[in-house]
C-alpha cells in the first residue's frame, strides 16, 4: 500500500495540468494515467487551436510535452488503470488491480470518450478524414464536402459549425426525424449549406490514404449507395469515463460528475477537472484551465486539512 498526499486519476490536459501545478506546489502528486493515456488528444492528428503553437502540433506530441513538464517538477506517473475506489473514508482508497493506493486528496480527470459507430473502417480513417470534434478539426475542411452522422443536438451543432468551412454538409440520420431540440433543428435545416439523408446508416468508410467515399444503406428500402466525401464527423454523443465512481460521488443522469463549487465534488477532498464534468466546451485548453483550478483547490484543501 502506497500513501500519497494527492492522487490524480486521468492523464489528459486536465489531469496533467493539475499534476504540473501540484508538483510545483511540492505536493508530489501521483498520476494514475491509465493504460491508454493522454485523453482524446491522442486520437487527434493536428492540434491548431492550443495557444503557444502557431504552426500547430500533433496531439500525441503535445501530450508528451505535458507529461515531461509534470515529471520535471516531481510528478510521478504510473500507466495503470484504476479499477476501484473508496471515497467513503479518509484516507481515500484507490485500487489498480490488486495494488492499493491511499490519498489525502484526489483529483478526478478521467475525461469523456466519444461514442463511435464501431465500424472497422471508422478506426482506419480516424484522424485521416474522420473526426468527432468539429471545433477541433473543422478548419481542415475548408471548401470540402463533409457528412455529419447523428440526429441529436450535438449533430445539429456540429453541422451548423462546419458550414463556416465546408462547402456542403450532409447530415446522415438513421431515423426519419431528429431527436434534437426544435430550435437546433431549425437552425441547421434553414442553413443552405446543410442537407439531410434520413432513414440511412453508414455501412463503410472508403479510401486509400485518407477518406474519400462512404457507403450508405437506406433502412427503409435496403438500397445501398456510395457518396463522395472529404470528411466525416461522428456526432452521436460522448460518454464520461465515470463507471468506477458510481455510488462514490454525485453524477448527473448522463454520468458526468456534478461539481458542488468550482472543482469540489460531493465528497470533500475529491476534486474534478476536464471533460468528465464538462459536456459543453470539451476543449484541451478549457480542460487544462480546470486542471489548474483543481490543483490550486486541492493545495488549499490540504493546507487546511493538515494545517
Amino acid at each position: 500500500m502506497e500513501h500519497h498526499k494527492l492522487i490524480i486519476i486521468g492523464s489528459g490536459p486536465a489531469g496533467l495540468t493539475a499534476a504540473i501545478y501540484a508538483a510545483r506546489a511540492e505536493l508530489k502528486p501521483l498520476v494514475l494515467a491509465g493504460l491508454t493515456y493522454g485523453g482524446q488528444l491522442m486520437l487527434t492528428t493536428g492540434v491548431e487551436n492550443y495557444p503557444g503553437f502557431p504552426k500547430g502540433i500533433l496531439g500525441p506530441e503535445l501530450m508528451q510535452l505535458f507529461i515531461e513538464q509534470a515529471q520535471r517538477f516531481g510528478g510521478e506517473i504510473k500507466y495503470e488503470d484504476v479499477t476501484k475506489v473508496d471515497f467513503s473514508v479518509k484516507p481515500f482508497k484507490i485500487w489498480s488491480g490488486q495494488t492499493e493506493y491511499q490519498a489525502d486528496c484526489v483529483i478526478v480527470a478521467t475525461g469523456a470518450s466519444s461514442i463511435w459507430l464501431g465500424l472497422p473502417s471508422e478506426e482506419q480513417f480516424r484522424g485521416k478524414g474522420i473526426s468527432s470534434c468539429a471545433t477541433c478539426d473543422g478548419f481542415f475542411f475548408k471548401d470540402k464536402e463533409v457528412i455529419v452522422v447523428g440526429g441529436g443536438d450535438t449533430a445539429m451543432e456540429e453541422a451548423t459549425y462546419l458550414t463556416k468551412f465546408a462547402s456542403k454538409v450532409t447530415i446522415i440520420h438513421r431515423r426519419n426525424e431528429f431527436r434534437a431540440s426544435k430550435i437546433m433543428q431549425e437552425r441547421a435545416l434553414k442553413n443552405p449549406k446543410i442537407s439531410v439523408i434520413y432513414d440511412t446508416v453508414v455501412e463503410e468508410f472508403l479510401g486509400k490514404e485518407k477518406l474519400n467515399e462512404v457507403r450508405l444503406k437506406n433502412l427503409e428500402s435496403g438500397e445501398v449507395t456510395k457518396k463522395s466525401i472529404d470528411g466525416a464527423f461522428i456526432a452521436i454523443g460522448h460518454k464520461p469515463n465515470t463507471e468506477v465512481f458510481q455510488d462514490q460521488i454525485e453524477l448527473d443522469v448522463k454520468g458526468y460528475i456534478v461539481p458542488k463549487n468550482d472543482t469540489q465534488t460531493s465528497v470533500e477532498g475529491v476534486f474534478v477537472a476536464g471533460d468528465v464534468r464538462d459536456h459543453r466546451y470539451r476543449q484541451a485548453v478549457t480542460a487544462a484551465g480546470m486542471g489548474c483550478m483543481a490543483a490550486m483547490d486541492a493545495e488549499k484543501y490540504l493546507e487546511m486539512d493538515q494545517g
